[in-house]
């Protein structure tokens, strides 16, 4: 079975930083699409990045440059480093992973960016 946990969120001022962390179990996924999605109040799901098992990777426009994924097979965690933090930036963040074509999703964890 699937199961992704995600951590690392919280309440930080606009310009610092925070590193999310997101350990998956049930399988090895090494090979397999791990990404990061965010959700804000009243707005839909957008990617933020996405790491494929080739190691490219893919990065929302509003993330470019600040956000960095990166990913460790032999524990099968998946982080994302956010640097340069805005208000914007405020919202539920999501990791998922992609098995057989079906989206896996974890439970969320909040980052709150104040100004």
């Amino acid at each position: 079975q699937v199961r992704l946990v995600e951590s690392g969120g919280g309440l930080v001022q606009a310009g610092e930083s925070l590193r999310l962390s997101c350990a998956a179990s049930g399988r090895d996924f090494s090979l397999n699409p791990m990404g990061w999605y965010r959700q804000a109040p009243g707005k839909e799901r957008e990617l933020v990045a996405d790491m494929y098992g080739t190691g490219s990777t893919k990065y929302g426009d509003a993330v470019k440059g600040r956000f960095t994924i990166s990913r460790d097979n032999t524990k099968n965690i998946v982080y994302l480093q956010m640097n340069s933090l805005k208000p914007e930036d405020t919202a539920v963040y999501y990791c998922k992973v992609v098995v057989w074509g079906k989206n896996y999703w974890g439970q969320g964890t909040q980052v709150t960016v104040s100004s």
